[in-house]
């Protein structure tokens, strides 16, 4: 279950961080709202699962799934540039938390 926790932790880095950048700024109300419970329910659920996983895989592989996540989102919506070497970059931070794990 703390795997499972963790995973949806990540997922909700990658929520808050895309509504963080919709919200310009704090000035947009709905996706300042959405930033903060994503926020909340992020955190809240990576603070449940290094009751049982240790902080270094917990936290690296959560900012992974979030940073990764984040990267793909800043392509697909907001056609941020995809070029080889920031793919490259993101293979490089998914065989790091691949690493970790095992």
């Amino acid at each position: 279950m703390a795997w499972i926790a963790l995973v949806l932790a990540g997922l909700f880095e990658i929520v808050w961080a895309t509504a963080m950048k919709q919200s310009e700024g704090f000035t947009r109300p709905l996706p300042t709202i959405v930033m903060a419970v994503a926020m909340l329910l992020s955190f809240g659920l990576l603070a449940w699962s290094m009751k049982v996983l240790p902080l270094g895989t917990a936290y690296t592989i959560w900012t992974g799934i979030g940073a990764v996540g984040a990267f793909i989102v800043g392509i697909a919506y907001f056609g941020e540039a995809l070029s080889p070497m920031r793919v490259f970059a993101a293979v490089l931070i998914v065989s790091g938390l691949i690493m970790m794990k095992l």
